[in-house]
C-alpha cells in the first residue's frame, strides 16, 4: 500500500537547515539561509570531500537524462525529491533532445516549490509539485502529473541523492517497487544514495544530519543495502557503481577521488 498521506509544510523555516537548501549551497548556489550554511560548514568538517561528492552526483543526473532522451528516446521524467533549481536542470537536457519531452519535478519543500514554478512560468510542458515522494498516489494522482505524464508509456522516475534521507521504517525498496508498479514497461528507474563502509562516517553523518534537520533524515547506508533496491531489475551497464564511474563522458571526467563516503546507485530498465 502507499504510504500515509501527510500534510505538506507550507512555510519555510529558516532556522532548521533544509536538505535541499545544504545541496544548493554545495553547489555553489545563493538559496540558502545561514543556518544552511552553518550546517554544512560543520559537515565538511567530518567528512571533507563532501563538495566534491555533490558535484558528482550532479553530473551523474545530468548524464541519466541526457542519455535516457538521446540514446533511449525517453520523453517523460518524473523527478523525486528534486531539490532547488541549478543549472542545467532535468527539463533543460531532456528539452534540448526533444522540445516536447515532459517533466514533472516532485518535491516537499516549499522553497522548492516557489523557486521551481517561478522557473518554469512559461513552459507549459514541466511542473513542479509538492508531494511527499513516499506516498506514491499523490505524485501519480496530482492533477499536473496526470496531464503531462501519460503511463502508457516509457518514463523515467529519479530518486537521485534522496534516499538517503528516508529511514529504514519508510522501506524505501518497497517505495521503488511502488513507483515501479504504476510504470509502462520500458520504463527507466534511477537511484542512488549516500554510502560508506566506514562505521564512523555512517553514524556522524546519520546522527549529524537527523539532528540539525530535526528528523528529516534517513542514513548513510552500505552497497549491498543500496543494491537491494533493485532486487529483480534489469540495470543497465555498468550496474551498480559510483556515480562518477556511470558512463563517464570521457576517460578524463571527473572521478570521485575519495572513500570516505559515495554516490552509490545506477540505472534499471522495467520489464
Amino acid at each position: 500500500m502507499d504510504h500515509e498521506r501527510r500534510p505538506q509544510p507550507r512555510t519555510v523555516d529558516v532556522t532548521v537547515p533544509s536538505v535541499a537548501r545544504m545541496h544548493d549551497w554545495f553547489l555553489g548556489g545563493k538559496n540558502s539561509y545561514s543556518a544552511d550554511r552553518e550546517a554544512c560548514r560543520a559537515l565538511l568538517q567530518g567528512v571533507p570531500s563532501t563538495r566534491e561528492l555533490v558535484l558528482a552526483n550532479r553530473q551523474f543526473l545530468h548524464r541519466v537524462v541526457n542519455i535516457l532522451a538521446d540514446q533511449y528516446g525517453v520523453r517523460q521524467f518524473l523527478d523525486h525529491g528534486s531539490g532547488l533549481p541549478w543549472r542545467d536542470n532535468v527539463h533543460q537536457i531532456a528539452q534540448r533532445v526533444d522540445p516536447e519531452a515532459r517533466v514533472v519535478y516532485v518535491d516537499n519543500d516549499p522553497a522548492v516549490l516557489a523557486h521551481g514554478r517561478a522557473l518554469l512560468a512559461e513552459n507549459t510542458t514541466t511542473a513542479v509539485i509538492q508531494a511527499d515522494i513516499r506516498d506514491t498516489g499523490s505524485v501519480f494522482e496530482n492533477l499536473d502529473t496526470c496531464a503531462l505524464i501519460d503511463l502508457e508509456q516509457p518514463v523515467a522516475a529519479l530518486f537521485v541523492s534522496v534516499l538517503h534521507c528516508l529511514p529504514d521504517t519508510d522501506d524505501p525498496a518497497a517505495i521503488l517497487r511502488r513507483v515501479a508498479g504504476r510504470l509502462a514497461p520500458g520504463s527507466f528507474l534511477v537511484a542512488c544514495q549516500l554510502i560508506s563502509p566506514h562505521q564512523e562516517v555512517r553514524d556522524f553523518v546519520t546522527t549529524f544530519m537527523g539532528d540539525v534537520t530535526q528528523g528529516n533524515w534517513g542514513r548513510v547506508r552500505e552497497e549491498h543495502e543500496v543494491a537491494t533496491f533493485f532486487d529483480g531489475m534489469h540495470l543497465l551497464a555498468p550496474g551498480l557503481v559510483e556515480v562518477s564511474a556511470w558512463r563517464p563522458d570521457s576517460d578524463l571526467a571527473p572521478k570521485q577521488r575519495t572513500s570516505e563516503w559515495t554516490e552509490f546507485g545506477g540505472v534499471a530498465q522495467l520489464r
